[in-house]
């Protein structure tokens, strides 16, 4: 099964954040990183129950899963949930971050 994936005005708000801070350092290797990026979020169209729940799994009824890019401190946690054949990609943050809040989630 294939489900679909959207990404909320809140995660691109993250998505684009780290990009512009990576691009002013290094355009082009932020753009080979946007791109990679990207293609690892389309990758939960297949399987994305094959990801962990998050530790921010507890704040909510509806199951909270992470999925982990990048390594070591270049690592980034994508919180999302699962609906019938969507994917909804809630937040996106550092994995040097403490977990995330309700509001980050659902802002």
């Amino acid at each position: 099964m294939t489900f679909q994936v959207i990404v909320t005005q809140r995660a691109k708000d993250d998505l684009r954040h780290y990009y512009l801070h990576a691009a002013k350092h290094a355009p082009a290797t932020a753009a080979r990183w946007l791109g990679r990026f990207e293609r690892v979020l389309e990758s939960l169209a297949e399987n994305p129950g094959r990801c962990p729940l998050a530790p921010e799994n507890d704040l909510v009824e509806q199951p909270i899963r992470q999925l982990i890019h990048g390594k070591r401190a270049a690592r980034y946690r994508v919180l999302f949930t699962i609906d019938s054949e969507q994917v909804l990609i809630l937040h996106i943050r550092r994995g040097t971050m403490d977990k995330a809040v309700e509001i980050d989630l659902f802002e």
